[in-house]
């Protein structure tokens, strides 16, 4: 073989091998496009998901925000409950007009147009640990009453259908 044929060959190679590194090249650049396209999917979706997230913690905020003021007046509402049924235990018979009354009213319904409402009255059902928290025990009067509320101490309260304050309540035992 001549200088010249060795070159020729040499060019070739050279050539064969620019050629196939253009190819890997190419699948790399092609192989960059699917993977930015990859993280840019990715990253717009976990926008969205965070989007959305706030969102709905916002929309939560505002349905509780009064939750700790609103909590502060339950136990007033209590007290003007108990000053009623007091006077009402004592045989005073109450009036619309009066005092007491027309505050407790005007404050519930205040308090019930921002979301607050009062748990059933739960006696003789079971007690849910949900809704519910269990003082004391006492034994049973009877045998169909065992392990459901006895008495209601202290009522409790839903502020847009979550608990804000348990209702107390004295249950049966099952012995």
């Amino acid at each position: 073989m001549s200088k010249k044929e060795e070159q020729e060959k040499l060019e070739e190679v050279k050539q064969e091998e620019q050629v196939q590194q253009e190819e890997v090249k190419e699948l790399t650049l092609e192989e960059k496009f699917a993977e930015l396209n990859d993280k840019h999917l990715r990253l717009h979706a976990e926008f969205e998901n965070f989007k959305r997230r706030t969102a709905k913690e916002r929309i939560e905020l505002y349905k509780t925000a009064g939750e700790d003021i609103l909590a502060i007046l339950l136990p007033i509402l209590d007290d003007f409950e108990r000053a009623i049924k007091a006077k009402t235990d004592a045989g005073e018979e109450l009036k619309e007009e009066e005092g007491v009354l027309l505050i407790y009213n005007k404050m519930k319904s205040s308090l019930e147009q921002k979301g607050l409402k009062a748990m059933e009255d739960t006696i003789g059902q079971e007690l849910n640990t949900d809704f519910h928290e269990a003082i004391t025990n006492i034994p049973a009067p009877s045998d169909d009453m065992k392990g459901k509320i006895i008495d209601v101490i202290e009522k409790g309260y839903f502020l847009n259908d979550k608990v804000i304050r348990y209702a107390k309540v004295v249950v049966a035992n099952n012995e």
